[in-house]
């Protein structure tokens, strides 16, 4: 591993087109190995306003939760929570948006960075993160991130999903203390 330097900060309004980018510049290929659906986009402007609207809600409002991931100064991905059921538990979606910036061994320390943020401004019981289940990239990530494996199975993990099989992972505020 290179040297480096990680940070995690909360979703910005300056993060807003590279996270629309992400998702509306991705080809066919690549929405299909995230498991989603292009038909499933709600138009960009709808999305970037769903995005806005996080930035301004209070914690105890907020339906998805973002989180932008920087590497040596640079933003090169999210994590966000959604759906979210505020003090109980919510389900976190892993994203680094270029190829060229995965398997460099950052984002298991990404993932711990980010579940302060989770587990005290949600005030969360429960993370569950659901990645597909030949995703091996991301599950061990989350192996290497305190996650305990729940188990497989098959399901629609987010509403611009397909159903897919999937790798069940739990965070308590217990299980990451180490």
């Amino acid at each position: 591993m290179d040297k480096f330097s990680v940070s995690v900060r909360e979703l910005q309004q300056k993060d807003m087109a590279a996270i629309a980018d992400y998702w509306y510049k991705a080809t066919e290929a690549e929405l299909m190995a995230m498991g989603a659906d292009k038909k499933l986009l709600p138009k960009r402007n709808e999305f970037e306003a769903m995005l806005q609207q996080q930035i301004l809600l209070p914690y105890n409002s907020k339906r998805a939760y973002a989180l932008i991931w920087e590497y040596n100064g640079e933003a090169i991905g999210h994590c966000n929570v959604n759906p979210v059921t505020y003090g109980q538990e919510a389900y976190m979606h892993l994203h680094i948006w270029q190829q060229q910036q995965r398997h460099r061994g950052i984002a298991a320390k990404l993932v711990e960075l980010s579940l302060p943020y989770f587990f005290n401004n949600l005030k969360l019981e429960r993370l569950f993160c659901q990645p597909h289940a030949d995703n091996n990239a991301a599950n061990r990530v989350l192996e290497k991130a305190g996650f305990i494996f729940v188990r497989e199975y098959i399901t629609t993990p987010g509403s611009i999903n397909f159903e897919q099989p999937v790798k069940l992972w739990l965070a308590t505020p217990e299980i990451i203390q180490h």
